[in-house]
């Protein structure tokens, strides 16, 4: 694609200028495209009502057209003309967790475009739990489609610095507000179908939505890697996160993996490899070998949702040619940081 001048403005996380906010906000009227931070991970933005400025997202990120887009809107009225109708269950969901890092499906209306939803009757939509992003949709005066701000595939970014490694040149504006608070991307809960469905776990728990609504379940290509699944949220299908290195994953009893981790980065260093271990804080001073970076205690498992993108990149940034990573339990947040490590290591997962 033809280079975009990209103008770069920091903004104040907590108490954004407004003037640089309706700057951000005129951009996108102008149907230009907009990377912002949410509370969850950057999100490259554009007018969610023009097909011509959404078809913009795909092109800078490489996204493949059959993969949905999340639509961001600044209250909960704005859904109203985006659906067809708002269920009670939605209600008090949205009442709960927005805003926040809950994405909900409805049944779209005929305002939105098919190139938002890959063609499907159905519409994601979330509220965004930032100053930054809810001022830049609320002085845009629209639903602002917004998927991950990178490169398609690659870690999501949680730093505006991440943002212009990938996409400098592509975009508009990227608007520099600190890094991200939870660091995985939202939460994705299908809600047009009998049965409640998290397509996608993200910080708000398959525990904490069974509080509210007891017979929410968990869909099967959370844990499973499968290229026939048609998605009807982003992540779903295709290989994401992924580092330049490859990556293999281990999970069980800590201890197993400690060993298991010490025996393969031997192999592989006397292989002539630069290893990297993604460790945690209880394990860190255990390798003697390899690249070793921390990406948070397992005793705060939300430290390592907001660390695991960007340890994955500075992976890439220290040119490490294999990455064994430690695995977490599949409870409460550590469903959404598993589905994200089985996405970013294609599946290599090692149980010990």
């Amino acid at each position: 694609m033809e280079k975009i001048e990209t103008k770069i403005i920091k903004v104040n996380e907590i108490n954004p200028e407004e003037e640089l906010i309706l700057e951000g906000a005129k951009f996108i009227k102008e149907g230009k495209l907009v990377a912002f931070p949410t509370e969850t991970v950057y999100g490259l933005g554009a007018n969610g009502l023009n097909e011509e400025a959404v078809k913009e997202i795909f092109v800078a990120k490489g996204r493949p057209q059959d993969n949905p887009l999340i639509l961001h809107v600044s209250s909960i009225e704005d859904i109203r003309p985006l659906v067809k109708s708002v269920s009670k269950e939605a209600e008090i969901l949205m009442k709960k967790f927005w805003p926040g890092p809950l994405t909900l499906l409805f049944k779209k209306s005929k305002k939105v475009p098919n190139i938002i939803t890959a063609g499907l009757d159905t519409v994601a939509i979330r509220m965004p739990n930032n100053p930054i992003a809810l001022g830049l949709i609320k002085n845009s005066g629209m639903p602002i489609a917004a998927p991950s701000a990178n490169t398609s595939g690659k870690p999501s970014p949680t730093s505006a610095d991440h943002v212009i490694e990938d996409l400098y040149g592509k975009v508009h504006m990227i608007i520099d507000g600190g890094s991200t608070g939870v660091g995985l991307e939202s939460t994705v809960l299908d809600l047009t179908e009998e049965i409640p469905m998290i397509l996608r776990p993200g910080a708000i728990t398959l525990e904490d939505l069974q509080s509210i609504i007891p017979n929410v379940e968990e869909d099967l290509s959370i844990i499973k890697n499968s290229n026939d699944i048609v998605p009807k949220s982003p992540g779903q299908k295709y290989r994401h996160y992924a580092p330049k290195a490859d990556m293999l994953v281990f999970v069980g009893d800590v201890e197993n993996m400690v060993m298991e981790i010490k025996v393969q980065a031997k192999e592989f260093i006397s292989q002539e490899k630069t290893v990297g271990i993604m460790a945690t804080e209880e394990t860190k001073d255990r390798y003697g070998q390899g690249i070793i970076i921390s990406v948070g205690s397992r005793k705060n498992m939300e430290t390592i949702g907001h660390n695991l993108f960007n340890t994955i990149r500075l992976f890439d940034q220290k040119e490490v040619d294999i990455i064994l990573a430690e695995g977490v339990e599949l409870s409460y947040i550590g469903t959404a940081i598993m589905n994200r490590l089985k996405k970013a290591s294609g599946g290599n997962i090692i149980k010990v």
